[in-house]
């Protein structure tokens, strides 16, 4: 570019809003605005020419706080070849970054944070496309929410699981084997030192957890819904396969800003419902609901609880990996990884879905490999297991919904009445839950309470209740659990969650006592508390319920405005008005 060139460039600001072009700073005078954004730029070794190109943002979520994300500086580098090589010019940027193990109260409560992070920043950037780099499991949803509001081209990059360990010649893997361990330890079955080595023994590389949790199951819906490049949900953190699959997304990044796709045209009803029938399939976590529901509310979509319930009933379980399996997610790699898995999917699927690649899902199925491990990726006619994953539960205890994954639970608890044993909150469990004074027995319904949205706060990961110890020790290995809160896709057990509504704004929940027979039929999809009503109204009329409340920051903010469990725990502000009658929507900017 001349120099003559490069001030008609400058002058001309409102020809294009490209690249450099694109949300200039409010100075008042345009040309003024790309002036010093360029000079600045220069001064940091850019060329007029680099500066030209397509603008790719990266959104990238590492910290030291985040081994899930260890890798991000080696595929930063993988993506910024993707996108030179195609003539555009990266541009890394931080957001917020959350680690499960690492967030307190919760990583669930700075989900809506980090996603309004994203959001403001790819708005706040110019950026012809944005490649979102995410894999522990609160951060790629927050990242497909906030993109998803923010309306730009987009795909999703996920930073891979971790390699399987070895602990006296058995496989283990973050995180199942991280509580069956812990289990025994409770139980008494390990001492120190045996925990000690286990723990040395659970995380071998960096990346995210090797099992079907929360970020194996986000990886995968992500890839379902059409918003990452097909296979890549799967390769370990550490393998020359991610690398490859992140200069292929810098690469298609540079073609999506160039087509104009944008990510509303991908994140359609169709594209949601085949997400809904991949989290079934794969046995994934729970989780996966809530965070696809805030997704899909970014958009104006909703993710019908009866419709996923419906679909449950003929979608089985077809990915042998724990907690619903035996194997981990290096094994579904190998074996053909999510292709292979929407292959045996397809007679499901709605095939007319465009995708982040820029073609339907139908015409991606035609390149897509066979199954290599039939015992991993197993045929519709053989799956691992056959009523679906989850089951939507309703009923005088859950009017508005609960959830519990059917395929990880004791098939004998899945019919079943019990005396509630009740514990009112976190502190409460704490306090009594190891107690041999607990007046509890194996048939007996573990309910807790106020670990909801508003409750705890953030829905935490408690609805995983310990086994009292005095039942560990006795050889209890299951019972039934219920409560408002959330449970880690990588546990297993009888444990119905997300209760709704919650029982810190008034909810059924709130209202059961110690004594009170509680009944589950996953056959009926209900939960009901067995009392009267005429008893349940006395106690409405004795209870005081005050909602929680702060006093000032995001605490505040976070109280005042999150939605229940069905609406995906996100903010009712962050959800779009109703179109205008030109079909315009409102909040896009």
């Amino acid at each position: 570019m001349t120099h003559d060139e490069s001030k008609k460039s400058l002058k001309h600001t409102a020809d294009a809003a490209q690249g450099m072009r694109k949300s200039l700073t409010s100075y008042g005078d345009a040309g003024f605005s790309l002036f010093l954004r360029k000079a600045f730029l220069k001064g940091a070794g850019y060329t007029d020419e680099a500066l030209d190109r397509p603008i790719i943002g990266i959104a990238g979520a590492n910290s030291a706080y985040n081994p899930c994300h260890g890798n991000l500086p080696q595929l930063l580098d993988a993506v910024k070849r993707g996108v030179m090589q195609a003539g555009g010019m990266p541009m890394e940027f931080p957001t917020i970054s959350i680690h499960e193990s690492f967030a307190q109260p919760t990583s669930m409560y700075l989900r809506n944070l980090m996603s309004m992070d994203v959001e403001e920043m790819i708005r706040a950037q110019p950026m012809d496309a944005v490649i979102l780099i995410g894999g522990c499991d609160k951060t790629i949803p927050a990242q497909l929410m906030g993109a998803a509001s923010a309306g730009v081209p987009a795909i999703q990059l996920a930073t891979g699981p971790m390699l399987t360990g070895s602990y006296r010649g058995t496989r283990v893997g973050a995180c199942t084997d991280c509580r069956r361990y812990w289990g025994e330890f409770r139980g008494g079955a390990l001492d120190d030192g045996e925990i000690a080595d286990v723990n040395d023994q659970l995380v071998a590389s960096v990346g995210t957890c090797s099992v079907m949790g929360t970020a194996s199951t986000m990886a995968c819906i992500a890839e379902g819904l059409g918003i990452m490049l097909y296979g890549g949900a799967t390769p370990p953190a550490v393998t020359a396969d991610r690398m490859r699959t992140a200069e292929r997304t810098g690469t298609r990044a540079v073609e999506l800003a160039r087509s104009g796709l944008r990510i509303e045209n991908i994140l359609t009803d169709k594209a949601f419902e085949n997400a809904m029938r991949v989290l079934l399939a794969i046995g994934g976590s729970t989780n996966g609901i809530v965070h696809l529901a805030a997704v899909a509310g970014r958009l104006g979509h909703q993710v019908d609880l009866d419709k996923l319930d419906a679909m449950g009933r003929d979608t089985p379980v077809l990915i042998n990996l724990k907690p619903a399996g035996q194997h981990y997610m290096e094994d579904f790699h190998k074996a053909g990884g999510m292709p292979a898995l929407l292959r045996e999917l397809a007679p499901l699927l709605h095939l007319d879905v465009m995708t982040v690649s820029g073609r339907t899902l139908g015409e991606e199925l035609e390149s897509f490999p066979q199954t290599y491990a039939p015992e991993i990726i197993r045929p519709m006619s053989n799956p691992v297991y056959r009523k679906g994953s989850i089951a939507v539960l309703r009923g005088s205890l859950a009017p508005n919904g609960a959830i519990i994954k059917q395929s990880a639970a004791d098939e004998k608890l899945l019919e079943h009445e019990g005396r509630a044993v009740v514990f009112e909150g976190l502190e409460d469990l704490a306090n009594r839950i190891d107690s041999p004074d607990l007046d509890v027995t194996p048939e007996d319904v573990l309910v807790l309470k106020n670990i909801g949205p508003k409750g705890a706060p953030g829905m935490p990961e408690a609805g995983y209740i310990p086994i009292p110890t005095k039942l560990a020790r006795a050889g209890v290995r299951d019972i039934l659990r219920m409560s408002d809160g959330r449970m880690s896709g990588t546990a297993f057990g009888s444990i119905v969650l997300h209760i709704s509504p919650e029982a810190a704004v008034g909810g059924p929940l709130s209202l059961v006592q110690n004594g009170d027979r509680i009944k589950l039929s996953i056959s009926n999809r209900t939960i009901d508390l067995l009392v009267d009503e005429e008893t349940l109204q006395a106690r409405r009329a004795a209870a005081t319920v005050t909602e929680p409340s702060a006093p000032r920051g995001y605490r505040k903010l976070f109280l005042q405005s999150v939605l229940q469990a069905e609406q995906g725990v996100d903010f009712d502000f962050l959800i779009p008005p109703p179109a205008s009658p030109e079909g315009e929507d409102s909040s896009k900017e």
